[in-house]
């Protein structure tokens, strides 16, 4: 059996991206009532009143991924039918299932169109998949041969690390900030804003969670390339995500304005932190890993509100992208609580 057809990336990949599928349907969870409606009404109605190719664009698009990975999940032997017929059912079935429970949410309107587009979706995706699924499983094992370690539970250690990465693409987050839970909870901060209390907190935040994330990420890399340029593009990669989804979401002139002067010193002490971890044995690194992961959860939950956040939501128009926002920002709030075990696991390993 060869490794393309081990690796259980594409499970875990499957399954957190029908979770996020799962939270987008469903957000925001609140207001839930019975008007005595059939959830199965929404077969027979009629066209929707209101749509926009927007709309029709998104429900393909979002599960074609969804038929994609499913199919990767369920076969082995991604060239035979069987598995594409059920990752496209089980993407139809999913979406049938969030339509009907969207009957009992006052902010969700149930969709036959959305259905068929969902369910076209996921038949693209498994189509896909079946077509071109093993070299792409193929593809994905050479590069984890090459890149990542043999250390147990990688597979989900990547996943963690893609999570860590959607995080960034939300604008009302501190930089590498995750972990907050108060804005679930509703509330309110603990510490007053104040410019010196803020500027501490945020460095310490981003100091933390640099350390933090950067040996996470050490845990999963092999020896060869490099891991400090691998680990070093990463980081790259995620201000990169940062700037461009403030461009896109709030506007052009916001792209960096997340760099203020406690990110830029945070994330040059964090820096200098992680390349001092980096000297320390494996098992060392993991349990640094894990104590500035939950220093930097600690720390978050102390901040006064951040004012570009403030700021940033008061031009933001999030129309379309409510719910993309809510994901984000749920993710950033479960983000150490995802990682910390996959932490838990790998240290018992060491």
């Amino acid at each position: 059996m060869t490794p393309a057809t081990t690796s259980l990336l594409p499970r875990y990949l499957a399954l957190a991206y029908t979770a996020l599928v799962v939270y987008a349907s469903l957000h925001p969870f609140a207001g839930w009532r019975d008007l005595g409606i059939s959830p199965l009404a929404f077969l027979d109605a009629g066209w929707p009143r209101w749509w926009t190719g927007f709309d029709l664009a998104t429900n393909v698009l979002v599960y074609v991924p969804l038929g994609y990975l499913l199919t990767l999940a369920l076969g082995r032997q991604t060239g035979r039918l069987l598995p594409a017929l059920a990752g496209a059912l089980l993407a139809a079935l999913i979406s049938f299932c969030l339509e009907a429970v969207q009957t009992w949410l006052p902010t969700r309107v149930p969709s036959n169109l959305d259905f068929s587009c969902n369910a076209l979706g996921g038949a693209i995706g498994a189509i896909a998949a079946w077509r071109g699924g093993n070299r792409a499983l193929t593809w994905l094992a050479r590069v984890e041969r090459r890149i990542v370690a043999p250390v147990p539970h990688a597979e989900f250690g990547l996943v963690v690390l893609g999570l860590w990465l959607l995080t960034q693409l939300s604008p009302e987050t501190l930089l590498f900030g995750a972990g907050d839970f108060r804005q679930l909870l509703g509330l309110a901060p603990a510490i007053a804003y104040g410019a010196p209390t803020f500027f501490a907190l945020e460095l310490a935040i981003i100091a933390c969670n640099t350390v933090a994330i950067g040996l996470i990420a050490r845990t999963l890399l092999a020896s060869r390339p490099s891991p400090l340029a691998v680990l070093l593009a990463f980081f790259l990669f995620a201000l990169l995500l940062r700037a461009l989804s403030a461009a896109l979401l709030v506007g052009p002139r916001e792209a960096m304005a997340w760099l203020t002067p406690g990110a830029g010193l945070g994330l040059a002490i964090g820096g200098a932190l992680l390349l001092l971890c980096l000297l320390t044995p494996p098992a060392w690194r993991v349990a640094l890993a894990g104590l500035a992961l939950m220093a930097g959860t600690v720390l978050v939950n102390l901040a006064p509100a951040n004012p570009y956040s403030v700021a940033a939501l008061a031009t933001w128009w999030q129309g379309h992208f409510l719910n993309f926002n809510g994901l984000t920002r749920l993710v950033a709030s479960l983000w150490p609580f995802l990682a910390l075990p996959y932490l838990l696991l790998l240290g018992r390993r060491l």
